[in-house]
């Protein structure tokens, strides 16, 4: 008697092992690749920005194409903290009452503030005006945070494997920033 059990589980067996498998390894190491370009397009970015203190149209779509590169579409956060000092009061309107020292504030700006002016609607000057470029002081905190938004074949792979439908598609994710160490405008 065939055992058509045994059969058919070997060549499924078979199947994962050369198909499967190395497909998936594949697609991980894709993904792999993928976060170290996005990595690096990131790190240029961000530490461009805080040496020269400003941002440029032409610098963010840089930016944005070196993230194309990897196949994958991406949710851009931008955030820059501006340094605050404010005098410190007993009662702020008697100047009398001021207290010899400051206190440090931070105020945020994010994506949909700073996208405006680097691209504002139906702007007719060119990339490279000054009226275009988003500036930041030193001493500024400045971030970018990148996250796919598509599932990526080695996602779709795993959730063929597992049996299941992963809640989340984000296999990239990166937060970098830091201190603005220069104003070149």
């Amino acid at each position: 008697m065939v055992n058509y059990f045994g059969k058919f589980f070997s060549v499924l067996l078979i199947v994962l092992l050369l198909y499967v498998w190395p497909t998936s390894e594949s697609f991980e190491r894709q993904d792999d690749i993928s976060y170290l370009t996005a990595f690096k397009a990131v790190t240029i970015f961000v530490d461009s920005v805080r040496d020269k203190g400003y941002i440029t149209p032409i610098m963010y779509n840089d930016f944005v194409k070196q993230l194309n590169l990897t196949g994958n579409e991406f949710d851009i956060q931008l955030e820059h903290n501006h340094k605050r000092y404010n005098p410190v009061y007993i009662d702020p309107a008697n100047q009398g009452t001021f207290q010899n020292t400051f206190n440090v504030d931070f105020e945020g700006f994010y994506t949909n503030q700073i996208m405006p002016i680097l691209f504002p609607v139906n702007s007719v000057a060119p990339k490279t005006d000054e009226s275009r470029k988003y500036k930041l002081s030193v001493s500024d905190y400045f971030t970018v945070k990148i996250m796919n938004k598509n599932k990526t074949n080695a996602g779709i792979i795993r959730d063929f494997l597992n049996g299941s439908s992963s809640s989340s598609n984000t296999r990239i994710y990166i937060p970098y920033g830091g201190i603005v160490t220069n104003e070149d405008y």
